[in-house]
This record gives C-alpha cells, sequence and structure tokens, in this order.
C-alpha cells in the first residue's frame, strides 16, 4: 500500500482481527477498500478484499465471503497477481466447505497446492494442507484427515508458527474423537488450549475449549464438558462467531440428553438448528434432525423420530457426509430393532454404540 494513512488503517483492522474483533475488523476493512479504491491502489484492493472475505468466512456469512473472494480473483487476475488469485480461491474453497459442499472445495485447494508447491510457498503449503485435511474431516475420510492434519502440523512447526500448529492440534482433535481416539482427542485439545491461551487467540481458545468439551462428553465426565462449552460459548458470544457457536449449542444439547435432560437438550438443539440454517450449514443441521429424532425415540415418539433419522439419511447421501450418514443410518437400524455399525468400521473408525441415548461424537 503506498499511501501511508491507508496502510495504518488496514494495520489497525489487521490487528483487530488477530484479536477476534471481527466487528470493528470488518468495518475498519471495508472503510481502508474505498480508500484504495479511491486511490487506484489496485493491489490494496485486492489485499483488503481478501481480508474482508477472511472475516465474513470467520462470523459465518459464507455467501457474502464467496462473492467478495470471487471479486478479489477478479481484481488480482487484472493486476496479473497470481498468488493473491491462489489465496482468494483458498478462501472460496473454506466458504464452500463452511456450506457443505467440500466437493469443489477440494477440488480448488487441490489446485492451490500444486501452485504454492511450484512457487515453493511454505506458509501456502501449510494453509492449504490444512484446508484439505479440514474438508477430508467433513466427508468423512479420517484416518486421510488425521494422516493431512499431522503433515501440516509438521509443516507450520518448520515455520514456526505457533498459530497454525494450534489449529492443526485442533484438527487432530476432532478427527481422532471422531476416529474413537478419545483420550488422544482430549490431549490434541488441552495442548492446542494451552498453546492458544499463551498467544491471546480468543478464537482460537474458544475453538479448544469446545474441543475439550467434547473429548471429556465423549470420556463421559458431562460435568466438566458442560463447564468447557461454557467457556468456549462466552468467547464466540463475544467474537461474534456463529459457526462455532452453533456447534457448541449442538454439543451442549447432546451432553444434556446424556444426562436425561431432554427439555434443556432440545432447546439447546433448536437453538443450534437455528444459527445452522442462517448459516446454511447443511451437516450441522443433520446433527439437530438427529438430536431431535433420538429424543422423539426416547420419549416413545418413534414415528416422528423415524421422520427425523430417515430424512437426514437422504441429507447425508446427498451431500455425501460419510460420518453422519452412519449416524443416521445406525439410528435408523436401531429404532427398527436392527442395529448397524458396520458402517463405521468401513470408514475406518472405531466407534461402537449400545443403547439410546447415543453419545455421538
Amino acid at each position: 500500500m503506498n499511501d501511508l494513512k491507508l496502510n495504518k488503517l488496514y494495520e489497525k483492522a489487521e490487528l483487530l482481527r488477530q484479536k477476534s474483533q471481527y466487528t470493528q475488523a470488518l468495518k475498519l476493512f471495508k472503510e481502508a477498500l474505498r480508500a484504495s479504491a479511491a486511490a487506484k491502489d489496485a493491489h490494496a484492493v485486492v489485499a483488503c478484499l481478501l481480508s474482508i472475505g477472511d472475516v465474513d468466512r470467520m462470523i459465518g456469512d459464507f455467501e457474502q465471503a464467496e462473492k467478495i473472494y470471487s471479486m478479489a480473483i477478479t481484481e488480482a487476475g487484472l493486476i496479473s497477481d497470481p498468488e493473491s488469485v491462489a489465496d482468494a480461491r483458498v478462501g472460496l474453497g473454506l466458504s464452500q466447505r463452511g456450506r457443505g459442499d467440500w466437493k469443489h472445495a477440494v477440488a480448488v485447494f487441490r489446485k492451490a497446492l500444486e501452485f504454492y508447491q511450484k512457487k515453493k510457498d511454505r506458509e501456502g503449503i501449510a494453509f492449504t494442507l490444512w484446508s484439505i485435511a479440514g474438508s477430508l474431516r467433513i466427508r468423512g475420510d479420517i484416518p486421510e484427515a488425521i494422516r493431512t492434519y499431522k503433515e501440516a502440523f509438521k509443516a507450520y512447526q518448520a515455520l514456526k508458527s505457533q498459530d497454525g500448529a494450534g489449529y492443526c492440534l485442533c484438527g487432530l482433535g476432532g478427527s481422532s474423537r471422531i476416529a474413537g481416539s478419545f483420550k488422544d482427542s482430549l490431549a490434541y485439545y488441552i495442548s492446542a488450549n494451552t498453546l492458544f491461551r499463551n498467544l491471546r487467540d480468543t478464537f482460537g481458545t474458544a475453538y479448544s475449549y469446545c474441543g475439550m468439551g467434547n473429548a471429556y462428553r465423549m470420556s463421559g465426565d458431562f460435568h466438566k464438558a458442560l463447564a468447557s462449552f461454557t467457556r468456549a460459548s462466552a468467547l464466540y458470544k463475544k467474537i461474534g462467531d456463529r459457526v462455532s457457536y452453533s456447534y457448541t449449542l449442538w454439543s451442549m444439547g447432546t451432553t444434556h440428553k446424556m444426562l436425561g435432560d431432554y427439555t434443556k437438550a432440545a432447546g439447546f438443539f433448536k437453538e443450534a438448528r437455528t444459527l445452522f440454517k442462517k448459516t446454511k450449514d447443511p451437516r450441522g443441521i443433520i446433527y439437530c434432525e438427529l438430536g431431535f429424532g433420538e429424543l422423539a425415540l426416547l420419549k416413545g415418539r418413534k414415528k416422528l423420530a423415524e421422520k427425523y433419522f430417515t430424512e437426514s439419511v437422504g441429507q447425508a447421501k446427498k451431500f455425501g457426509f460419510k460420518i453422519e450418514h452412519c449416524h443416521a443410518v445406525m439410528l435408523l437400524s436401531y429404532l427398527k430393532g436392527k442395529k448397524k455399525t458396520l458402517c463405521y468400521t468401513t470408514l475406518g473408525v472405531d466407534l461402537a454404540f449400545n443403547e439410546a441415548p447415543f453419545n455421538i461424537p
């Protein structure tokens, strides 16, 4: 950025983003974008668009983020800036992934990874590996996701990037939980939590608290789980992250379901589903529908439960969510007296469910 005043404005916005103060950061980035356009500073325009897209994505406005990243791709192309085009494409892929479209996201990430490898851009390679790992996790390829997260973790360690390593630890924590390795999951999340608190990274701290809560939940320590979820919720509310907060609400609902408080569980599932619909996250909606279905089952309302489970099977199949499809098939088969768990084995995860209520990871 050529203009000193513009540069200071952008740096201030970037500092706010690093502190997870997304609302204030977004306001300043937009102000910087207007100033960049007025000054006809094309490179500054691209930088602002990328940052605005990142913040929109972080707060769960995936559709708006996609629009902004697409604009960044166009503007960067006009000034022959292939690095920014690649960065915008990765952001676009992450936004698509946020809406459940992991297929397009993976394709975008693979192309970006090729570019970064040719350019020997170590940061680009590390971030794209992390992005691919997250997509594999959503698709349900858990062993491959774990391998890719470990690869990304090593890349970030080589870069001495603590925050990057921390997000890989969170990814490993989540993937390990789904794989059935609950002790490993807790260890990864505790390491990430310590790191993020030292860095004073609010989002990372919240993310790791939520992960710790889920690891405690899967180990049957429901009170520790709720304490961790409460910490995560407070931080997510503070920074305005609707996406991660939605999953925390679902986790709290599932914990209360396991504790036998079906009224509280239903309240959390309802609030989570409302937010998932706003962010257009089909995977999150499926988890809530499964939760409602299981509550109906536990109350003896089998027809209603069957409706929820059948719809979830269809939605999971439509979007290609392998793990969620297994959950839905398992619950539907349990309802019909023929519990099927072979689905999990074929995906390489060690999950076993016996009687309702089910502690879905």
